[in-house]
């Protein structure tokens, strides 16, 4: 039995354990994949507070460190059923179960992979999908991104004042996004746009080097790259617990700032709730928000 439970071990999470281990109660952490969560990818984190340059690796070692010296408990698991109740059961894909008084989901949100042969390899090592997060490391190389929306239109703006050259390929004619920012990019003599085309492969051995596309024509053209910006959307992880959540049309949960849900005990934190920015220090401000909601609801039992 423990006071919470927390599903997904990313910044989200792990700064929740960090809040509810502070405010003396007992935690478990369970994570299906590697704690730390996406961070991890990252080959440089350069804008989390009081740290210059670090890996995201190692950023998620740290974070997972701090919440287990603080005394949380961590399982490397999958969660597939949560039973509700005054006391909440925790089963996972193992077969363990785990109970506890309150939950709080901070399982994240996934980006959509191209589901390309190799793909993984590159991810973390050309393929990047978070030009806020890692486009300085692109300066003065060419890059590419692959979208049509108005997060792949954003990310080519930002990456064209920094990158040597942006490519912008769409499987469609016409972008989706904005107007304006269409005009801003046509504007920019840097970048190049690569319509009715799809990435069909991505070349290099250990770092990407390359992407190869194909137009609607069949024709196929070797694209020279160091950076791959993929924007073509994300998947939030709430499908085990939509019982418990109100969730959107793109399936993340509708739940404010205040991190709270419609089931009393069950908290969300970090990239699976609805939100205007994903980033590393969002997250860690929802942790700690569905931290204090947490010892809160568990203070007046």
């Amino acid at each position: 039995m423990y006071d919470v439970i927390i599903i997904g071990g990313g910044p989200a999470g792990l700064t929740a354990a960090v809040y509810c281990r502070r405010a003396g109660k007992t935690v478990l952490v369970i994570e299906k994949a590697a704690f730390g969560g996406q961070i991890t990818w990252s080959p440089r984190v350069e804008n989390f507070p009081s740290v210059q340059s670090i890996s995201g690796a190692e950023l998620g070692d740290r974070l997972t460190s701090q919440a287990m010296d603080q005394g949380a408990e961590v399982e490397l698991d999958e969660v597939t059923e949560i039973l509700d109740g005054p006391v909440k059961t925790v089963k996972t894909d193992s077969g363990a179960q785990f109970q506890a008084k309150a939950v709080i989901l901070a399982t994240g949100a996934k980006p959509r992979e191209l589901g390309l042969p190799g793909e993984e390899g590159f991810i973390g090592n050309g393929e990047c999908f978070c030009a806020t997060c890692d486009g300085a490391f692109f300066a003065g190389r060419p890059v590419a991104v692959n979208g049509g929306g108005n997060a792949a239109l954003q990310d080519a703006v930002m990456l064209a004042e920094k990158c040597s050259k942006v490519y912008l390929i769409h499987r469609r004619a016409e972008f989706r996004g904005e107007e304006a920012l269409t005009e801003i990019l046509k504007g920019k003599a840097n970048v190049e746009f690569v319509l009715e085309s799809r990435i069909v492969s991505l070349n290099g051995s250990s770092e990407l080097e390359g992407v190869t596309v194909e137009n609607a024509r069949g024709e196929k053209r070797d694209i020279a790259v160091e950076g791959l910006f993929v924007c073509v959307g994300r998947e939030p992880v709430n499908g085990a617990f939509a019982k418990y959540l109100e969730l959107d049309g793109a399936g993340y949960a509708l739940s404010g700032e205040d991190c709270l849900t419609g089931t009393p005990g069950v908290f969300v934190a970090g990239d699976c709730r609805k939100k205007e920015v994903r980033q590393l220090t969002t997250a860690a401000a929802d942790g700690s928000v569905a931290a204090l909601a947490a010892c809160r609801y568990l203070d007046s039992l």
